[in-house]
């Protein structure tokens, strides 16, 4: 089965003092297009978390993000006491009479006034984050499984449609044969020269040739039924299956070029329209 490029997966982790959320969203690209948020203490793990979701994903627009909220009394800004004492013993130089509480609410929003320490990555609690995400990865991969069911369903939809128009279209190929044949001969009646009825059909078959339409059937058809054996195979397939759309609007092109019957002409548009919805939809297959 198929799957998207559209995707999105959120998982959780409560640990005592903070609560972790991953969130992974992705949409279609060329390649694998990464973006990671995540807070500056966890930096140093973003080469093998790349890795990891590089392995899992393998192509699309991707937003990783990794969310801390502290839920606990832990904190890792402190007050700066010296450098606060610092402040109020140099403002009441210059304000002897000044309020103690007044200068304290002035100290702390002097530079320095706080300090961050500077977390270490704990090895056990990376270990649980990593199993976080892989729940979102594996959210987000089922997600892409259903949408990839719904996008199978419309290439079916799509393929079978070509395939019904196609064989309509070549329904009205004897018809254009006495039309040309009805054509020209009517255009050497009104010349009024005689003809050498042995000359003419082989000057007929010539033109009729010209205009043919039985390989592009063949090869058309043969398209069609290469496209359902990729849209099932167990690869991904994304890029192999916009390859096969290029080669069948070859044919559908060439189709129109030699059709010169109106009704046939119709069909071929409308065999065109129902490509371009398939080329939309395949730029969203992994």
């Amino acid at each position: 089965m198929i799957q998207s490029m559209t995707g999105f997966g959120k998982a959780a982790l409560q640990l005592p003092t903070k609560k972790i959320t991953v969130e992974i969203k992705s949409l279609n690209s060329k390649g694998l297009d990464l973006n990671t948020r995540m807070p500056s203490v966890f930096r140093e793990m973003e080469l093998g978390l790349r890795n990891q979701i590089s392995q899992r994903l393998e192509r699309g627009k991707v937003d990783f993000s990794l969310y801390v909220e502290v839920t606990g009394e832990e904190t890792t800004s402190k007050i700066n006491v010296p450098i606060i004492n610092g402040y109020i013993n140099q403002m009441k130089a210059v304000i002897p009479n000044a309020d103690e509480t007044e200068l304290m609410k002035m100290a702390v929003r002097m530079p320095d006034a706080l300090k961050t320490e500077r977390d270490e990555i704990d090895a056990n609690e990376w270990k649980k984050i990593q199993t976080v995400i892989d729940e979102a990865l594996d959210n987000i991969a089922n997600f892409r499984k259903d949408e990839g069911g719904s996008l199978e369903k419309e290439f079916q939809l799509r393929i079978s449609n070509i395939n019904n128009l196609m064989n309509e279209a070549v329904s009205y190929d004897a018809e254009r044969v006495e039309t040309v044949k009805t054509r020209l001969r009517t255009a050497l009646d009104e010349l009024k020269v005689n003809v050498d009825e042995n000359r003419f059909e082989q000057e007929l078959i010539f033109y009729l040739e010209k205009y043919d339409i039985t390989e592009e059937k063949v090869r058309l058809g043969n398209h069609l039924n290469y496209f359902l054996e990729t849209l099932n195979g167990s690869e991904a397939n994304g890029r192999k299956l916009g390859f096969i759309t290029q080669e069948m609007g070859r044919e559908i092109n060439t189709m129109g070029s030699k059709s010169n019957h109106t009704e046939m002409q119709k069909l071929v548009v409308m065999m065109k329209d129902e490509l371009e919805k398939i080329k939309e939809q395949v730029l969203n297959v992994l």
